[in-house]
């Protein structure tokens, strides 16, 4: 019977690694993924095998945020400026000899696959910023600040270069995120916001083609109703004719009739809200309240300077991928690929949302921990 207290001694070593999942935080994203999963089906129905390539996401994402789970801030830290300095590298690479797929060159061969480097960055970003705040916490000044910008400025500048402006906006707001905490203060953003409003028609200028028509696509769809604006008013809509409570579930015609492009991916929420209304879409605002809410708790929470701008990052990175993607989709924002997050189809995104999920879970295990 030696075995016995064996398999107890394997438990007890064993218990920590599953025991590092935040249960208010498991408990959000079980309700998002269970939201996706429905809508996948209904909106994914005629794609062969959607779905079980959703269930393989999910799963690869869950691994990821296990493992993330698991690692320490204090090791995070370590890793800040070598993941940083190995993003901004494959960033150069790709300028340098990337692969162009759809007009843009995004990609990097390596080996057997094809990676996208910009999507390191996401989090890549705001880990080296937490990093230099926290080894500065004590004598942050101006000069700081404009490192850090220009910290910011160097991933930002070579994925807009790609050109991928979703993902070069998704990569900005998480550093930017990570300054505002850092206690920025307000003089500063009014003067950077007069500065970027006085930089808007040099800025216009430099745009690509395809990124000026977005923008004009956005103040008139119908200036190209079967062309550029047919994404947005067909999303338009199938968000209208959900009414209420919507058209019953797999009922959507928007959908189902094929007349919404791209709506397992970026226009999912479209499907859901002709098949849920107003009041599927008011609970699922509310659920994704609760997880910038729970991420902002562990930020406020979190036991130094490091975990509180990391865990606040990743947490209104969160709010930006849905507010961008929504209103996207509801014709209040151009068009920027930018997913909904842990709905949209997809398996890079749920990679880099679980990993951030990850950490939030790792700095709430540490909150107690005194850390330098």
């Amino acid at each position: 019977m030696a075995h016995i207290p064996e398999r107890r001694s394997l438990r007890r070593r064993l218990r920590p690694y599953f025991t590092v999942f935040d249960l208010p935080l498991t408990l959000i994203l079980a309700m998002l993924v269970t939201i996706s999963m429905v809508t996948m089906m209904s909106a994914g129905a005629d794609f062969p095998d959607r779905v079980e390539h959703q269930i393989r996401n999910f799963l690869l994402s869950f691994a990821v945020m296990w493992v993330a789970a698991n690692i320490a801030p204090q090791t995070l830290m370590r890793l800040a400026v070598p993941v940083y300095a190995i993003g901004v590298a494959l960033l150069v690479a790709v300028a340098m000899f990337g692969l162009i797929k759809k007009g843009a060159q995004r990609w990097l061969h390596i080996g057997v696959i094809d990676i996208q480097p910009s999507e390191i960055m996401k989090i890549g970003l705001p880990l080296m910023l937490a990093w230099y705040f926290q080894t500065r916490a004590q004598v942050a000044g101006w000069r700081h600040y404009i490192v850090a910008a220009v910290i910011l400025m160097i991933p930002v500048a070579l994925i807009m270069e790609q050109p991928d402006l979703g993902t070069s906006l998704l990569v900005a707001s998480s550093g930017l995120y990570v300054i505002f905490l850092a206690g920025l203060s307000w003089k500063a953003i009014v003067a950077v916001a007069v500065s970027v409003l006085a930089f808007l028609p040099i800025g216009w200028s430099m745009m690509h083609d395809y990124q000026r028509q977005r923008v004009m696509t956005l103040i008139d769809p119908t200036s190209d109703p079967l062309g550029k604006g047919f994404h947005i008013i067909q999303s338009i809509i199938a968000i209208g004719s959900g009414g209420l409570t919507g058209k019953g579930y797999m009922q959507g015609t928007q959908g189902y009739l094929e007349f919404v492009p791209e709506r397992t991916t970026d226009f999912v929420f479209s499907v859901y809200s002709e098949e849920f209304g107003l009041v599927g879409n008011l609970f699922l605002l509310f659920v994704y309240l609760l997880l910038i809410g729970r991420g902002l708790m562990i930020a406020a929470n979190a036991p130094n300077t490091f975990g509180r701008l990391l865990a606040g990052s990743i947490a209104m990175i969160f709010f930006t991928y849905a507010f961008v993607n929504m209103g996207m989709v509801a014709g209040i924002l151009p068009v920027v690929g930018v997913p909904l997050p842990f709905m949209s189809y997809g398996g890079t995104a749920f990679i880099t949302l679980g990993l951030g999920a990850g950490i939030l879970m790792s700095i709430q295990r540490h909150r107690k921990l005194v850390q330098t």
